[in-house]
């Protein structure tokens, strides 16, 4: 059964014994008054009630799930890759004709990203190198130091973790991405351990779905969970003008989160996970092609983007947003919303009523601002989505984390209040997570993170619009 439907039911079944419960202390309580019996009778239903109520609690509520903490890759500084040496480098690449070359500098110098992006060591190479090796080498660059931060942070050894779950969309090598970290890290023979691939910028969220999943079924467990995408084998070579997005907006990082399921830990864990929705639309043709892998005309294999996908992403983040507002908005902005939708078909729900801090799709700056006006929200709800692509660029699945680094560096997120994380990938998939903070950042926290030397600096250009 799948876990939100499963957590509907019990919370359903919870409302029913809770009502019934409440039925039967009246009826005896009200048999005991009529019969007047002994007043000590009446300390019966009252304890009834209480048994019951803790009994059902206890039996089917369902675990809690924390995120302790998470970390991000800051690659070293000799792998940056500013703009005007990007530009100067795809220039000198001989595959691409003037044309592909004036096309991807139009849209990396008004995407919006910096000039401290980085890119894998094959991809500094004139002509850019592809080779197995070299996606092998930018695994260990982009995933091993979030981990090793992760574990120092969290004072936890690696024979510590129970679960492991590794997604990467184009890179899936054998042995797999998990069996990789299980070897470098020497963990457990009895590691429950996952790679998934081919799920595009939403495999973030779904990397959270499968480890949450497990740990509702394994108790007092800890799983961590690995995000990252491999560009040495992303990168396109070729002239087919969909296919070079990919070339110009995404960059290399990675992230890596600790969950548990430890009742405990909800004294110095970080975030609750208060709810995770995932939607798609591969049923429909359309949708489905709108992003995808294939080879071009000589053979060249790269990432299409089609002109429809900005209003196939419409229509799967609609879906998405409806059905998360159904379950996390107040009632009175539900009331709202639906007067709303009778008088104007394309009245959106304020989600600002029940989340506070937003995590968006890194897709550039253009779609950013479309998706942020599509979810009502304003400038400094979209300043961290903007600000990560400008110092960071695009780096698919890992992105929410480096947005939800930059609020914590800010000292945005306070305790109860709540972050929505959201990502979009192909399939097309749009899958949300929302966070309910537990505990403050401490400032030494803060310091120690992706932007610890950078952060005093932003926001920058077109960020501080509206804020």
């Amino acid at each position: 059964m799948d876990i939100a439907l499963r957590d509907h039911v019990f919370s359903s079944l919870l409302h029913w014994i809770d009502l019934f419960t409440l039925f039967l202390s009246i009826s005896i309580e009200a048999y005991i008054f009529v019969h007047k019996w002994n007043p000590t009778y009446h300390l019966f239903p009252m304890s009834c009630m209480l048994l019951l109520s803790a009994l059902q609690r206890l039996v089917f509520t369902p675990r809690q799930v924390y995120l302790v903490d998470f970390s991000c890759t800051k690659p070293p500084s000799r792998f940056r890759a500013p703009i005007s040496g990007l530009l100067e480098h795809l220039s000198l690449i001989k595959v691409f004709d003037d044309a592909s070359v004036a096309f991807m500098t139009k849209l990396i110098t008004t995407a919006g990203m910096g000039d401290e992006t980085y890119f894998p060591p094959s991809l500094h190479y004139i002509p850019p190198s592809h080779t197995h090796e070299d996606s092998i080498e930018e695994t260990h660059i982009a995933l091993f130091p979030a981990l090793e931060d992760l574990l120092a942070k969290t004072n936890l050894s690696p024979r510590d973790i129970d679960v492991l779950v590794v997604n990467c969309s184009a890179f899936c090598p054998s042995p797999s991405l998990s069996s990789i970290v299980v070897h470098r890290f020497g963990m457990r023979d009895d590691v429950k351990t996952f790679s998934i691939s081919g799920m595009g910028c939403s495999a973030g969220a779904i990397g959270i779905d499968v480890a949450q999943s497990l740990l509702r079924v394994h108790r007092k467990s800890y799983a961590v969970v690995l995000s990252t995408e491999i560009m040495s084998t992303g990168w396109y070579s070729g002239r087919d003008r969909r296919k070079l997005l990919l070339n110009c907006y995404f960059r290399m990082g990675g992230s890596a989160v600790l969950l548990t399921n430890r009742r405990e830990a909800k004294w110095w864990s970080k975030y609750r996970l208060v709810r995770l929705l995932r939607t798609q639309r591969a049923f429909d043709d359309k949708s489905y092609l709108s992003a995808i892998r294939e080879e071009d005309s000589e053979g060249i294999t790269g990432f299409s983007i089609e002109r429809n996908l900005l209003t196939v992403a419409a229509q799967t983040l609609r879906s998405n947003a409806v059905a998360l507002g159904s379950s996390i908005l107040p009632l009175w902005e539900k009331l709202r919303y639906g007067v709303m939708k009778l008088c104007n078909k394309n009245a959106a729900p304020d989600f600002r009523a029940a989340i506070k801090h937003y995590c968006l799709p890194s897709s550039g700056r253009a779609v950013m601002k479309e998706i942020g006006k599509g979810l009502g929200v304003g400038g400094r709800e979209m300043e961290p989505a903007l600000m990560t692509f400008h110092r960071f660029g695009n780096q698919s699945s890992a992105s929410m984390w480096y947005q939800l680094a930059y609020m914590e560096a800010k000292g945005r997120v306070g305790r109860g209040e709540r972050v929505w994380q959201l990502g979009m990938g192909t399939g097309p998939k749009c899958n949300s997570l929302v966070w309910e903070c537990l505990r403050g950042v401490m400032a030494k926290e803060a310091e120690k993170g992706p932007w610890d030397d950078s952060i005093h600096r932003y926001p920058v250009g077109e960020g501080q619009e509206d804020l």
